[in-house]
């Protein structure tokens, strides 16, 4: 006699990839189409609505223009188009095409514009451009933002373009694990004086101690009218590595706008306000800041310091490092103290090291200031900074460049020691660049 199983269906586990579909949008879709390659739908929220776990949304190249009628919700002060609070969706380019949304018609009166809000996790946003995003507000401080994360986990923003426009490019305030990479943020800048020094390529605020594990790799920040890379009241630990910041604090005239740090990390306000129970120690390595308005790298009133290693910083306004702290009270500058420093290089700053404690007070060695080095335009390849914006590779890499890459025989190679990372040759190189 044959015997049957019966299996409960409790017991059958089948991965959510399993029945995943594909959804097309296209500029010339409708959103009252069924979403096939056919039949495209025309906006990411229509999109979202079909979406389940494990699809993914292809997105046909092409210009989309949304405009007011495309704000899903309004909260606080923020007008919203692009509502993300599903979870486990790719929303990517189609193979071979690079959509790109404009913005410049979303303008609601009184209201800051959220293009993209991320409220869902694990999800993926990839290989496409965001373009004019507005500002309305006149009369006040204020911003608008291409993408802001809140409380949005484990998402992974790829291969994106955020340039043209008014807001800050990529924006955190809460949520953990989230991955930056490859991304370019350049030519934004506020409406006005009230906007502009608000505007950052990059900022990463989180605002509770639970919203760990961010991290910014091989971006790139140029031209945006506040900082490059912001991490002021963040109250858990930040990592920006391999990524370029250059001409923040300018308009593309070189006009001086507001601050223009290359890196800025940390800081709660220098205000007496309450600070964090735990200061984060963010981490900024193999970065490079060139030709900033304000400093290459800047600690910005830390209470405690931060790991900085192997970053190369050139020609950088103000400074190329500018190491400030703040005594506990949150209310008092004193020298740079608590700072981690390996490693690093600099050349050719209005100032080289500033606002920094000494030996005493920090972890410093094997930096270009505390070698027995001499850093000169022979030491380098080359500093024909149009390098720094050249086109991503295929993939969205970074540009090869030689631009600040130390030549042979330059006594910088090997003139670094081990803190943690591969390099070439008897010892790491100072700066960004590991020669081989």
């Amino acid at each position: 006699m044959n015997k049957v199983w019966l299996i409960p269906l409790a017991a059958i586990t089948i991965p959510y990839a399993a029945f995943a579909k594909d959804i097309y949008i296209s500029p010339h879709g409708s959103d009252n189409n069924s979403g096939t390659l056919s039949s495209p739908l025309k906006t990411i929220m229509a999109a979202q609505k079909k979406a389940s776990e494990g699809d993914t949304v292809y997105i046909r190249g092409g210009t989309y223009h949304p405009d007011n009628s495309n704000i899903t919700q309004h909260q606080g002060l923020r007008a919203i188009v692009n509502n993300i609070t599903k979870n486990k969706i790719k929303y990517i380019n189609y193979p071979g095409e690079r959509p790109v949304f404009d913005f410049s018609k979303v303008k609601p009166v009184n209201y800051r514009v959220t293009a993209f809000l991320i409220r869902g996790d694990h999800n993926v946003f990839k290989g496409f451009d965001v373009v004019g995003v507005q500002v309305t507000i006149t009369d006040k401080r204020t911003q608008s933002e291409a993408f802001m994360v809140k409380k949005g986990d484990y998402n992974r923003f790829e291969n994106l373009a955020i340039h043209d426009g008014m807001g800050i490019g990529w924006y955190l305030t809460e949520g953990k694990n989230n991955e930056v990479i490859n991304v370019d943020a350049y030519n934004n800048r506020g409406l006005n004086e009230y906007s502009d020094g608000n505007v950052d390529g990059f900022g990463i605020h989180p605002r509770d101690a639970s919203s760990t594990g961010n991290i910014i790799r091989s971006c790139r920040a140029w031209f945006n009218s506040d900082d490059g890379f912001d991490l002021i009241h963040a109250q858990a630990a930040v990592t920006i590595e391999k990524s370029w910041a250059f001409y923040n604090g300018y308009s593309k005239k070189f006009k001086a706008l507001a601050d223009g740090n290359g890196f800025k990390a940390g800081g709660y306000g220098r205000n007496g306000s309450a600070i964090p129970s735990v200061i984060p120690t963010h981490t900024i390595r193999f970065n490079l800041s060139v030709g900033n308005r304000a400093a290459g790298f800047y600690a910005n009133h830390q209470i405690g310091g931060q790991k900085w290693l192997n970053n190369t910083a050139i020609g950088n306004h103000s400074a190329n490092y500018n190491m400030l702290s703040t005594k506990s009270d949150n209310l008092t500058d004193v020298p740079g103290y608590g700072h981690y420093m390996r490693n690093n290089l600099g050349f050719k700053g209005h100032k080289e090291v500033i606002n920094l404690g000494d030996e005493n007070s920090n972890d410093l060695s094997y930096n270009y200031f505390d070698l027995p080095v001499t850093v000169s335009a022979a030491d380098f390849v080359s500093l024909d900074e149009t390098q720094l914006m050249k086109s991503r590779q295929s993939d969205g890499s970074l540009p090869h460049i030689k631009y600040a890459n130390l030549k042979t025989g330059s006594d910088l190679i090997d003139a670094g020691t081990y803190a943690g990372y591969k390099y070439h040759g008897a010892s790491p190189d100072l700066g960004a660049f590991e020669s081989k």
